[in-house]
């Protein structure tokens, strides 16, 4: 499963809207609305989270995974040490964020997560680019 930052995962690019991610990945096992209106789909057996935003026309905005296979730039990252893999990726500008035993290590060139508890990546988070002007540079193209 790999981990493109600022266009998605896998075949799943940010800007997608559900039909496009079903016709991928069937109907989601769970799906609701948080509480700005977002429709989040759950995918048990691949480990993803999908938010489609609201305000943007229920596009794919945001994701979060915690599969083992994931990727990033070639390397697997889930079970490995934060800082190692923080110092083998190109991306030198991190803000770290703690909650009790986890932390969230994000990087906003990318809008990219690292959450790690125990010293070790648990889960990734990315998210789509907002441009200059505010918008959002969507991958997909309809």
């Amino acid at each position: 499963m790999k981990i493109n930052p600022k266009n998605g995962i896998d075949q799943l690019l940010f800007g997608m809207k559900q039909t496009h991610v079903e016709a991928i990945y069937n109907k989601p096992d769970k799906q609701f609305k948080d509480e700005d209106g977002n429709v989040i789909y759950v995918y048990n057996e691949a480990q993803l989270r999908l938010t489609f935003y609201e305000d943007e026309n229920f596009r794919l905005g945001y994701i979060i995974t915690s599969n083992s296979k994931a990727t990033l730039l070639e390397k697997e990252v889930m079970g490995k040490n934060i800082e190692q893999v923080k110092g083998e990726l190109p991306f030198k500008s991190w803000e770290q964020e703690d909650f009790d035993s986890t932390e969230n290590h994000f990087n906003e060139s990318n809008w990219l997560i690292l959450q790690s508890e125990f010293g070790l990546i648990i889960r990734v988070e990315i998210g789509a680019i907002i441009k200059d002007n505010d918008e959002f540079d969507w991958k997909f193209k309809a």
